[in-house]
């Protein structure tokens, strides 16, 4: 666990969203309401589904053709997957975008409850069930991605985790998209479970690092340049 923590200490994300949780808890004891009984659950579930979708559509779309967004991409998730052991990739570069994502989702909550409970508790409610529900969740979710990638003792936990996890990486990236433990239900509900049949009919040891790319495409081979890597990775054997 420890050495878990400590990456997890190092997080961009996690430090910038640190004040933002430690505001929604104050808020919850501060606006105190039954609401906040459903804010922190609704919260937390909505995050894991949050987890799922952008892994799944966003870090996982079609390859962008210019260099530009391609590399970007790259930064955020292909070079993961390039070099899994690395946890330079663990996450992406921008380090506000969770809290960004978290103000908008916010004020779109808050809209949304105005008419029912009133401007100051619609805000109140939405803080608590973004900032203390989801992202306790999205902190979760950091820990069980930093463990599945660790090579550390791992209890029952643990090992699931990174069983459930590598697959992705390892034999089939077209499934199991999600991360969090006890998460799987989510891949089960919208068809992406892992299903060992598939994953051989798909697997290609040439490409699987590279999320279906050819290692040598310029896109690829650009990307790693602009973050001083020359080599294209290697798929274990």
């Amino acid at each position: 666990m420890i050495p878990t923590l400590r990456v997890l200490m190092h997080m961009g994300s996690l430090q910038r969203l640190l004040p933002f949780w430690l505001s929604a808890w104050a808020v919850a004891a501060w606006a105190w309401s039954p609401w906040m009984l459903l804010a922190v659950p609704y919260g937390i579930v909505l995050q894991f589904l949050v987890e799922y979708a952008m892994h799944r559509f966003l870090l996982h779309r079609a390859a962008p053709r210019e260099q530009g967004p391609f590399t970007a991409l790259w930064r955020s998730h292909i070079g993961h997957h390039e070099f899994p052991g690395e946890p330079e990739f663990f996450t992406g570069d921008d380090h506000w975008y969770p809290v960004r994502f978290g103000l908008g989702s916010v004020a779109l909550h808050a809209l949304l409850l105005w008419p029912l409970l009133g401007l100051p508790a619609a805000l109140a409610v939405a803080w608590v069930a973004l900032f203390g529900g989801s992202v306790t969740a999205f902190a979760f979710y950091e820990y069980c991605h930093t463990l599945a990638h660790l090579d550390v003792p791992k209890g029952r936990m643990g090992r699931a985790v990174t069983q459930s996890h590598l697959r992705h990486h390892f034999n089939d990236h077209a499934a199991t998209f999600h991360v969090s433990a006890g998460m799987g239900w989510i891949d089960r509900l919208f068809g992406t479970a892992y299903d060992r049949d598939a994953a051989r009919a798909r697997f290609d040891p040439e490409t699987i690092l590279s999320m279906g790319m050819d290692p040598e495409d310029l896109r690829l081979v650009t990307a790693r340049k602009a973050y001083g890597i020359a080599r294209a990775p290697r798929a274990r054997a």
